[in-house]
């Protein structure tokens, strides 16, 4: 008996979950076209001036190694 009490909590709990979700959910307030567009455009630009950095970096880093080892 003690297994199905178990049982029946968690899934009231998981439904108690996943309804808690749904209600957070629709408070959140959503970004129209052109935030969206903005964020993307800022993201993208970050990642190619991150990778950029990382890879001068790297040949620096490499250039180095190279001259120290030969």
């Amino acid at each position: 008996m003690a297994f199905l009490g178990k049982l029946k909590d968690n899934f009231s709990t998981s439904f108690s979950f996943f309804g808690d979700s749904w209600a957070e959910l629709k408070k959140v307030k959503w970004p129209n076209r052109k935030e969206l567009t903005s964020y993307t455009i800022v993201v993208v630009s970050v990642v190619i001036f991150v990778t950029i950095y990382f890879a001068i970096l790297d040949t620096i880093i490499s250039e180095i190694v190279r001259l120290v080892t030969k």
